[in-house]
């Protein structure tokens, strides 16, 4: 019987056979991880120098975009070098580093998008005291919390996971250490631990989704008795961007969590697993920079910046 002390490595194996269908799938993870790479770097650039956008919500976002940055290069970047390469061995060590800054990415993004719903709410429903109560701490606290709050998941649940017994083969049908691939070397079906974990951060997570449900049934409910439809506009364009990356990362991670896990990973795992892991941190940057006039504004002053700088 293997366990966590004598366990050496796993091997991560590719979703498909045909190496020249891995080197594509390679090229295609490069294309939008430097996608996610330009865009989220571009977003903290534009919240740092413009001077119109240090206000709490583009300080939430501004992190949001480093969270983002942490969450893919977490796994794509070793999943590119290992498809170019063709191989796929990870020490146990670099897995259990994997799983705990990828939980806790996960984690902290979630409780990043239920303070930013808190921020929009205050905002649209008290928007004469907004400056009181998202003052400089109640930021500090909101982005320690999110940070406090990644880190106990990842702590939690990597320890679950790695208290198991393994034995057997250990390949992992997944470019990176999955927890649910990892369940399947598991010599028992003792997950009581693991069981227990999981429980109690979907149930987190199910009150950081009620939090935010609540949140934006005020907001709308708020926006609508508004009487000028300009102002109404302008309400939902601070709102819907948010709301719509919400809906990208809560969506995408269900489809993860309810999925059935098969043996043999299919074309339909694959995308599946792609949608949660790069297209939330790939997407969030172009849906709030496209309805958000002020980020746009904020960009074109990076580019011109950037482009003044070149030819200096």
């Amino acid at each position: 019987m293997t366990n966590f002390t004598t366990m050496k490595g796993f091997l991560l194996m590719s979703f498909f056979d045909n190496p020249e269908v891995e080197i594509l799938q390679a090229s295609l993870f490069l294309v939008m991880y430097f996608m996610a790479l330009a865009g989220n770097i571009f977003i903290i650039m534009a919240t740092s120098i413009d001077h119109n956008l240090h206000s709490p919500m583009y300080f939430f976002l501004k992190h949001l975009s480093f969270l983002d940055l942490c969450y893919i290069t977490v796994t794509v970047p070793r999943s590119i070098c290992d498809s170019f390469m063709h191989r796929g061995n990870i020490s146990l060590w670099e897995c259990i580093l994997q799983c705990f800054a990828f939980i806790s990415c996960s984690s902290a993004e979630l409780t990043m998008l239920t303070v930013m719903s808190y921020d929009r709410y205050v905002a649209i429903c008290f928007p004469l005291r907004y400056e009181i109560i998202m003052d400089v701490s109640t930021c500090v606290y909101g982005l320690l919390a999110v940070w406090i709050s990644g880190v106990i998941a990842g702590v939690m649940h990597t320890a679950a996971t790695f208290s198991i017994h393994f034995c057997g083969s250990n390949i992992i049908h997944q470019f990176f250490c999955d927890v649910p691939q990892l369940l399947k070397l598991s010599c028992s079906n003792d997950y009581s631990s693991e069981l227990g974990v999981t429980i109690f951060l979907a149930l987190v997570a199910f009150l950081c989704f009620v939090f935010i449900s609540f949140s934006y049934t005020r907001i709308f409910s708020t926006v609508l008795s508004i009487p000028s439809a300009e102002n109404r506009a302008k309400a939902f364009s601070t709102c819907l961007p948010h709301l719509c990356v919400v809906v990208l990362f809560l969506s995408t991670g269900v489809f993860e969590f309810l999925k059935p896990h098969s043996d043999s990973p299919t074309g339909l795992d694959f995308l599946l697993t792609v949608l949660y892991t790069i297209v939330p941190p790939t997407l969030n940057p172009m849906i709030y920079s496209l309805r958000n006039k002020a980020m746009k504004a904020a960009l074109k002053k990076v580019f011109k910046g950037n482009k003044a700088y070149l030819f200096w």
